[in-house]
């Protein structure tokens, strides 16, 4: 009878084991602690000489802050204003950054899905802002509110993600004026996982704050992190109204900001990799010490944008060996004041999803992982110089991410002893295919990717020559057919709505359904 028992009992475990294998699997992945080194491309004399240029660029040249309430704020902070120009002491930006903290956590509507952020703790951000998208049949085209929806839905489900983002792509078929409600509501709808929030005007972004407290609640903002806004400047050495009054409206709520540069290398900075990096460090600095003459012990992240201009065409590249160079280098400049860091990355100008735009991915994904950048952006779905957004692409790319989380992790010693003690078992001249610790280990021991086919030239033809476009097409069918939505809280939804509703009648639409970009 005993034995009887045992019997059923190890076929239902192997039963068990291979429906685990077959269901889909949609959990995320813990927010990525990195255990592999740093790439420093700098000494400690150039990390000092960059501060340095960096230090005389704002007390020597200055920086534009073209906004009354930042003025006046610097003012009071100190700072030698003259019109619109901020001349900053390098003792009082530094009094500044310092207070900003190192590292903090991301609270997500599901609390199994809060992530750390800054030193060796990364998050992958799928990308934002396409204004077209390569869709379900990879046909180019405009967006709508509904194919925002998509790509949150497909941002839910794919492990390495840990965010929803926003606006993935501009929904079209919504009022410009409106639309960041409906973008906030969505990335908080169709996903549980934290998200960004609109900076398109200092009005959205407090609607976006608005929306945060109703579902977060307005205490719990005050002490934890739950969007990310972004706030681009405008190189060289410029922050306008519209960033400066957004960040007010997130730093005063607690909530973090990327303070990002805007980098055409050679057209809007020095045709120099470190003159760049120098200028840019200027431009980031000046912003995040903003930040905590907001709120002191905000929290705030380095942020950039980084291309180089080609110089026959003016046209913005991705993928060239001076970004990587210049990733590395900002990375060392974050450490060095501490504070964390973010990177665009899986960019790519390639116009469909082609080997060009693999080759473009690839080296940006490397460079930006062991540049050691913690909010890693933009790492889903970028094509063409971000103006679509490729479903494709999307789901291959967060692959890629599964794939660096899993490099990033580095080599993992748990199983060492008994994996070498299979050697003498095995001997000269044997296979380990049957070996019980490779029956055990063998789904978790090597990453085996999905998206790409690594069977025989026979066996590929047999199964219809389906190249990685297709492939990835039918995998995201496959998921948004398994997709089941993480409900929002019914009191807190119809809040939301509610809101939405309200603040729609009070924002004019005029005809802006019949613009286009």
């Amino acid at each position: 009878m005993a034995t009887q028992t045992a019997t059923r009992s190890r076929s239902g475990g192997r039963s068990a084991r291979r429906a685990a294998r077959t269901a889909p699997v949609f959990d995320m992945l813990p927010g990525l602690e990195r255990n592999i080194p740093v790439c420093e491309v700098m000494n400690g004399s150039q990390v000092e000489r960059i501060h340095n240029a960096s230090m005389d660029i704002l007390e020597n040249v200055g920086v534009q802050f073209r906004d009354p309430i930042a003025l006046e704020d610097w003012k009071r902070a100190g700072a030698k204003v003259v019109g619109e120009l901020v001349y900053l002491d390098r003792d009082l930006v530094m009094d500044l950054v310092r207070t900003i903290p190192s590292d903090f956590t991301y609270h997500a509507r599901n609390p199994k899905h809060n992530v750390r952020l800054g030193g060796k703790h990364s998050i992958f951000v799928p990308m934002t802002g396409a204004p077209f998208l390569r869709d379900l049949d990879d046909v180019r085209r405009n967006p709508t509110l509904d194919d925002l929806a998509m790509f949150h839905k497909l941002a839910h489900m794919s492990p390495a993600l840990h965010s929803s983002a926003h606006h993935i792509v501009e929904p079209y078929d919504h009022p410009i004026s409106q639309r960041h409600l409906r973008i906030t509501y969505s990335s908080m709808k169709h996903s549980d996982k934290t998200f960004m929030g609109m900076t398109t005007s200092p009005k959205n972004a407090e609607d976006v704050m608005d929306m945060c407290a109703i579902l977060f609640g307005e205490e719990f903002l005050e002490t934890n992190p739950v969007t990310t806004g972004n706030c681009n400047g405008n190189s060289p050495l410029v922050w306008d109204e519209t960033m400066l009054g957004a960040m007010r409206a997130f730093c005063k709520r607690n909530q973090p900001v990327l303070c990002s540069p805007f980098v055409l290398g050679g057209a809007n900075t020095p045709a120099s990799v470190a003159a760049s990096v120098a200028q840019l460090n200027a431009e980031a600095l000046s912003a995040l010490a903003y930040t905590q003459v907001i709120r002191r012990g905000a929290p705030a992240i380095y942020g950039h944008y980084l291309s180089t201009v080609s110089m026959k065409s003016g046209a913005p590249m991705a993928g060239t060996p001076e970004i990587s160079l210049m990733n590395f280098m900002i990375g060392q400049m974050a450490r060095y004041y501490e504070v964390p860091w973010r990177t665009s990355n899986t960019l790519g100008g390639a116009k469909t999803f082609d080997a060009q735009a693999g080759y473009e991915s690839a080296t940006t994904l490397s460079s930006v992982i062991h540049a050691g950048a913690n909010y890693i952006w933009h790492s889903a779905g970028w094509n063409e110089a971000g103006m679509h957004c490729s479903v494709a692409k999307f789901i291959v790319d967060a692959e890629q991410c599964a794939m660096a989380y899993r490099m990033a992790q580095g080599p993992n010693f748990d199983d060492f002893d008994e994996a070498v003690a299979a050697v003498p078992d095995v001997g000269p001249g044997g296979h380990y295919l049957g070996h019980p610790h490779t029956q055990e280990n063998f789904q978790t021991a090597f990453f085996m990717p999905e998206m790409f086919d690594n069977n025989s030239i026979e066996q590929w033809i047999a199964e219809g020559s389906v190249e990685i476009t297709e492939r990835a097409l039918n995998h995201a069918r496959k998921l948004l057919g398994e997709y089941q939505e993480p409900k929002l809280d019914e009191a807190k939804n119809e809040e939301l709505l509610a809101y939405i509703a309200r603040r729609e009648q009070e924002i004019p639409a005029a005809d802006e359904l019949n613009q286009s970009y």
